[in-house]
C-alpha cells in the first residue's frame, strides 16, 4: 500500500471495475429489496441535495446487498419539460431562430440531439459519488417504454372518469406561455405598492358614514378591468346594508354587485375587497361561491385584450355579459396598463392614496417572469376519489413515513386535495393522447388509429391531436412501476414491486410522493385485485444548508458543489463559479469577498468517501443539515486513520503466521478478546441504527469503534505482544489473527458508508483473514455473534485504559516527558483491581512506560505523589525528582475547587423541593450517588493536599 491515502488514485478505477462486472445488478437469493432513484432532471448537474440523497440510498442498497437481499437500485432521469425546452430555445435564440421557425417535429429533433450529446452530465456525476445503481436498467421518462406507460395511464384514468378537460385558473408563465406547477413558482420578497381605489356606489347608495363610494385596496390595479364584485364581511356593520347593492366599476362602467363573504377581514385595510375571479386564486373561490361571472382581460403574453373573455362560474361561455374593455388599454403590457389605469383614475379623482407595500411576488423559477393567475382550458386529474385509498394506505401502516411526523403533512394535503392540472403548453414532453374533430369533439386513445377504430370514424374525418404535453410530475408519478415494464406484467415488475424505500425531501411529499401513491394504487393491482402500493417506507430527509443554517442559493453565494469537495478547487475558480452570470455588480463583489474570506486557499481535495461519511454523520431523521467543511476535513482524517491502520496491520501480518489453519492453536490476550467483543457490539449497533434509518448514529458508532477502540487502543495493545520476542507463538498468532479479522470485518461494516477506501484495503486484508471473493460489495455484512461478547475482557481493558489515561494526565500536568520511565503506586485497591493488574501488568508497564508498579496494602503509605482516581483506586506517581511541588499543589487546588463546585451544584438541586417532587426516583438516586462520589473524591484529594503542603 502507498504510504499516503490518495482517494483519486483508487475511486475511478474501482467504480469502473464494479460497473463493468455488473456488480450493481440484482443478485442474491434473499428477498427482493428495491429503491427507485428520484429521477434528476436531464438538464441538471450535481448539487448538495443530490449528493446527500444519493449517499443515503447507496448506503441502504449496499447494506441490503451485503445482507444477501436481491437488490435493485433503479436509475433514470426526468425529461424536465420546461427546463429542457428552455435550454434548446436559448441555443436557437443565439442563432437568431425560434422553435416556431423550425416547427414542432424539427424542434423536437433538436431536443433529442441535445439530450444525446449533453444530457448525461448528471449521471456521470452520480457515478463520482459511488452510487451503485444498476446502470444496465437506466430509464428516461421520454424513452419508448415509459412513453407507452404514460399513454396507457392517461387513457385508463380518462376511461375511469378521472381525467377531464376544464376551464380553471392556473399559474401562467407569460414568457414561456405555459401553465406551471406550484413547485415551479418562487415567491420573492419585493417592495411594491398598495393602491387604494374609489369605487362609486350605484343607484344613489351611500355608506354608513355618508360616502357615495367604497375604497378597495389592490396590488394589481390592472386586474380591476375584470372585477365582477366587491366583497365585504357579512357581519361588518359598516357595510351590511350595502350587500346586494351595486358598484359602478370605474373606467369600464360595468355594474357589479356587493357580496357578503367570510373571506373578507374587516380589520385589514378598509374591509372591502375587489373580486376578480379570472385573475386571483382566492377571488376564484369567492366567485364560485357566489356564482359570479369570470372575466379574463389578459392574453397569453399578459397584455390587455381588446375584448374580454367572459365565462360563467362553471367555466362555460357567457354570451350575455358585455365583454367590451376600454380601447385605450388594448394591447398594453400589464405593467404599462397598470401605470395608465392609475393615471386615469387619478384624473377622475378615484385614486384615494398609494402606500408602499411589501409583498411576495410569484415568479417562474426558470423564466423569472411574474406569474399570472390565468383562466385557461386545461386537462385535470380528479383527485378526491384517488386520495381516499392513498390516505388509508398510510393510516393502516402499509406505507410508513420516517420520521412519522411527516404523515401529518401528507394527511393535511390529501384531505384538502384539489384537482391536479396535468397539461402544459410546451412541445417537449409526453403529448396528450387526445384528438379533436372539426367540431371540437374530443376523443382519447392510445393513438389515432385506436381512436378511429373505437369511434368508427371515417377516413375523411379530420382529427387534430391536442398540442399540449403532460406535466412532468405525471410521468414521474408512474416511476416505481413504469420503469419495471408496466403495463406489461414483466418478471421485474412481479419481483421488485412494490419497492421498499423511497428517499426524498419533505418539499415534494405532495408533488411527487402523494401522486405516486394515488396513481400506483389505482393502476397497479395485486393478483387478488387489491391495490398495490408503490413503496413500503418513505424516508424523508431535510435540506442541506450551509454551516450557519442558511439555505444554499446562488444569490447568497453560499452554494457548495459536491464535486468541488471531492476533487478540490482553487480559490480563483471558486470565485468565478460563484459570481458568474450575476447581473448585479454589487452582489457579485459581496459574494466574491465572502468566498475569499471563507476559502482563502480554495477547497482541498477530500475524496468521495470523506464527503459521503460526512453526509451520513449529519443525517438525523427529518432535520435540515448544517453542512460544515470542518466535518469533511475531520472525516478525511478518519480515512487517513483507517489507511495507516491497515498499513500497520499489513506490516505486522503479511508473510507471517496469522493462524488461518484449523489445526493451529491460538491464544487470545485479554485485549484480543476485548476488541472482538467490542466489534460484536458495534455490529449490533450499526445494524440497529441502519434498520431505523438513523444514519448519523450508525456512522457515529462506526467512527467510535474504528478510530478510538481499534486504531487508538487495540493497535497499541497489540504491540507488547507482537514486539515481544519471547511471547509464545500461540499468543502472537492469536493477536495477528485478531488484527486482520477485526479489520476485515470493520471494512465490511464501513463499506456502505465509504465504498472506495474499504474496497481498496479489503483487497489486501481479505486473503490474510481467509476471505475469498472478487469484491467487498458482495461479501456478507457483519452480524453480531452473541457468544463472542466478553464482559470480563471489556471491563479489564476499560480498567487498563483508565489507569493509563490517569498516568498520561499526571505526566502532562506535571510536565513529565512521555518517554521517561516512572514508578507507579496503586492504593486503596480492591481484589478486582489487583486481579486486573495481574492480567494487564506487562501491557500497562510497557505502554505507560513504567519502571515499576507497586500495590500498597492497608496502612501502607506511598511517597509524596501526584494523584489521580480510577473509581476508588488511587493512582500515584511519586514526586521525588519528578514533580514540581508548587505546580502539584496548584493542580490539586484546581481539582478541589472543581469538586466543591460540583457538590454545590448537586446539593442545590437536591435541596430544591420542586425538583425532588417532580423528578423520577431514578434521577434523584443518580444525583445522590454523584454527590456521594464527589464528596469521597474531595475528601481524598484534600488529605493528599494536606500532606503535600506539610513538606
Amino acid at each position: 500500500m502507498d504510504k499516503t491515502y490518495q482517494p483519486h488514485a483508487i475511486e475511478a478505477t474501482w467504480y469502473q471495475n464494479w460497473e463493468s462486472n455488473l456488480y450493481f445488478s440484482p443478485q442474491g437469493s434473499g428477498d427482493p429489496y428495491t429503491i427507485m432513484i428520484p429521477p434528476p432532471n436531464v438538464t441538471g448537474s450535481l448539487h448538495m441535495g443530490h449528493g446527500f440523497n444519493n449517499t443515503i440510498m447507496d448506503a441502504l442498497i449496499r447494506y441490503r446487498r451485503m445482507q444477501g437481499r436481491n437488490t435493485l437500485w433503479q436509475p433514470g432521469t426526468d425529461h424536465a419539460g420546461i427546463a429542457t425546452q428552455m435550454v434548446v430555445e436559448r441555443q436557437l435564440e443565439a442563432l437568431g431562430q425560434t422553435r416556431h421557425d423550425l416547427g414542432r417535429e424539427a424542434f423536437l429533433d433538436k431536443v433529442w440531439q441535445w439530450k444525446e450529446q449533453s444530457g448525461g452530465t448528471i449521471t456521470r456525476q452520480i457515478r463520482r459519488l459511488g452510487s451503485s445503481v444498476d446502470w444496465s436498467r437506466e430509464r428516461f421518462t421520454m424513452d419508448a417504454g415509459l412513453s407507452e406507460a404514460v399513454k396507457e395511464a392517461f387513457v385508463r384514468l380518462y376511461n375511469d372518469g378521472l381525467i377531464y378537460r376544464g376551464k380553471r385558473l392556473v399559474n401562467w408563465d407569460p414568457k414561456f406561455h405555459t401553465a406551471i406547477s406550484d413547485l415551479e413558482v418562487e415567491n420573492h420578497d419585493e417592495q411594491g405598492s398598495l393602491w387604494n381605489l374609489r369605487y362609486p356606489l350605484a343607484d344613489g347608495a351611500t355608506t354608513a358614514n355618508g360616502k357615495n363610494y367604497l375604497v378597495v385596496a389592490t396590488t394589481r390595479p390592472e386586474t380591476m378591468l375584470g372585477d365582477t364584485a366587491v366583497a365585504v364581511h357579512p357581519d361588518d356593520e359598516r357595510y351590511k346594508a350595502l350587500i346586494g347593492k351595486f358598484i359602478e366599476l370605474p373606467l369600464v362602467g360595468r355594474r357589479i354587485p356587493i357580496v357578503g363573504d367570510d373571506y373578507c377581514d374587516p380589520e385589514f385595510g378598509t374591509g372591502c375587497v375587489k373580486i376578480t375571479p379570472a385573475h386571483d386564486f382566492n377571488d376564484y373561490e369567492v366567485g364560485k361561491r357566489h356564482q359570479l361571472p369570470m372575466i379574463n382581460v389578459l392574453d397569453q403574453d399578459a397584455a390587455i385584450l381588446a375584448s374580454a373573455q367572459v365565462f360563467n362560474s362553471d367555466g362555460s361561455h357567457n354570451a350575455e355579459l358585455d365583454s367590451s374593455l376600454p380601447a385605450q388599454y388594448a394591447g398594453l403590457d400589464r405593467f404599462d396598463a397598470r401605470n395608465k389605469i392609475v393615471d386615469d383614475l387619478k384624473a377622475l379623482n378615484l385614486l384615494e392614496k398609494i402606500e408602499p407595500h411589501a409583498l411576495k411576488t410569484p415568479r417562474g423559477d426558470r423564466s423569472g417572469a411574474v406569474i399570472e393567475p390565468w383562466l385557461t382550458d386545461q386537462w385535470y386529474v380528479s383527485t378526491k376519489a384517488l386520495a381516499e385509498p392513498a390516505i388509508a394506505a398510510v393510516e393502516d401502516g402499509r406505507i410508513q413515513f420516517v420520521p412519522k411526523q411527516y404523515e401529518n403533512m401528507y394527511f393535511s394535503w390529501m384531505r384538502d386535495i384539489q384537482d391536479w392540472c396535468i397539461s402544459r403548453q410546451l412541445w417537449w414532453g409526453h403529448r396528450i393522447p387526445a384528438w379533436y374533430d372539426e367540431s371540437g369533439k374530443v376523443y382519447v386513445g392510445r393513438n389515432e388509429a385506436e381512436v378511429r377504430e373505437q369511434h368508427k370514424l371515417a377516413a375523411n374525418v379530420v382529427l387534430r391531436q391536442d398540442d399540449d404535453v403532460l406535466d412532468t410530475w405525471f410521468s414521474s408519478g408512474l416511476w416505481t412501476f413504469s420503469t419495471l415494464g408496466w403495463p406489461e406484467q414483466t418478471e421485474f415488475l412481479k419481483t421488485f414491486h412494490p419497492t421498499d424505500v423511497l428517499v426524498t425531501g419533505f418539499d415534494i411529499i405532495f408533488f411527487w410522493v402523494a401522486r405516486m401513491i394515488m396513481l400506483t394504487m389505482h393502476l397497479v393491482k395485486n393478483e387478488d385485485g387489491t391495490p398495490q402500493i408503490p413503496f413500503k417506507t418513505v424516508y424523508v430527509h431535510g435540506l442541506v444548508r450551509d454551516s450557519q443554517g442558511h439555505k444554499m442559493s446562488k444569490s447568497k453565494g453560499n452554494v457548495l458543489d459536491p464535486l468541488d469537495i471531492i476533487d478540490g478547487i482553487d480559490l480563483e475558480s471558486l470565485v468565478q463559479k460563484r459570481t458568474s452570470g450575476m447581473m448585479q455588480p454589487q452582489l457579485a463583489a459581496k459574494i466574491e469577498q465572502q468566498t475569499r474570506d471563507e476559502f482563502a486557499d480554495g477547497i482541498a481535495s477530500y475524496g468521495t468517501d470523506a464527503l459521503r461519511f460526512t453526509f451520513c454523520s449529519l443525517a438525523s431523521t427529518g432535520r435540515d443539515i448544517k453542512f460544515d467543511m470542518g466535518r469533511v476535513e475531520g472525516y478525511r482524517n478518519f480515512c487517513n486513520k483507517i489507511w495507516n491502520a491497515a498499513r500497520y496491520v499489513l506490516m505486522q501480518c503479511e508473510g507471517k503466521d496469522v493462524g488461518l489453519g484449523d489445526d493451529q492453536s491460538v491464544e487470545l490476550t485479554v485485549a484480543d478478546r476485548w476488541i472482538i467483543s467490542q466489534l460484536q457490539r458495534t455490529e449490533q449497533e450499526v445494524a440497529r441504527q441502519l434498520d431505523q434509518f438513523r444514519f448519523d448514529l450508525a456512522a457515529n458508532a462506526l467512527y467510535e469503534f474504528i478510530w478510538n477502540q481499534y486504531c487508538d487502543w487495540y493497535l497499541e495493545l497489540s504491540k507488547p505482544v507482537l514486539w515481544d520476542e519471547e511471547a509464545p507463538a500461540e499468543r502472537t498468532r492469536g493477536t495477528r489473527r485478531t488484527l486482520v479479522r477485526v479489520l476485515e470485518a470493520a471494512l465490511r461494516l464501513a463499506h456502505p458508508f465509504m465504498p472506495f477506501i474499504t474496497e481498496e484495503i479489503w483487497q489486501r486484508i481479505a486473503p490474510l483473514a481467509g476471505k475469498t471473493g472478487s469484491t467487498i460489495m458482495l461479501q456478507p455484512y457483519p452480524a453480531s455473534e452473541g457468544d463472542k461478547l466478553d464482559a470480563q475482557a471489556e471491563g479489564d481493558i476499560e480498567w487498563l485504559k483508565s489507569v493509563m489515561l490517569a498516568v498520561r494526565n499526571i505526566r502532562a500536568e506535571m510536565n513529565i516527558g512521555p518517554g521517561k520511565p516512572i514508578p507507579l503506586y496503586l492504593a486503596n485497591s480492591s481484589a478486582e483491581d489487583r486481579r486486573r493488574l495481574q492480567v494487564n501488568e506487562t501491557t500497562l508497564a510497557k505502554l505507560a512506560r513504567l519502571e515499576s508498579i507497586s500495590t500498597l496494602g492497608a496502612g501502607q503509605e506511598a511517597p509524596m505523589s501526584a494523584t489521580a482516581l480510577v473509581g476508588d483506586l488511587q493512582v500515584l506517581v511519586p514526586m521525588a525528582g519528578l514533580i514540581d511541588t508548587t505546580a502539584e499543589l496548584a493542580r490539586l487546588d484546581k481539582e478541589i475547587a472543581r469538586l466543591q463546585g460540583e457538590i454545590k451544584r448537586v446539593s442545590g438541586k437536591l435541596s430544591n423541593q420542586g425538583f425532588v417532587a417532580k423528578a423520577p426516583a431514578d434521577v434523584i438516586a443518580k444525583e445522590r450517588a454523584k454527590q456521594a462520589d464527589y464528596e469521597h473524591a474531595l475528601e481524598q484529594l484534600t488529605e493528599q493536599r494536606s500532606k503535600m503542603a506539610s513538606l
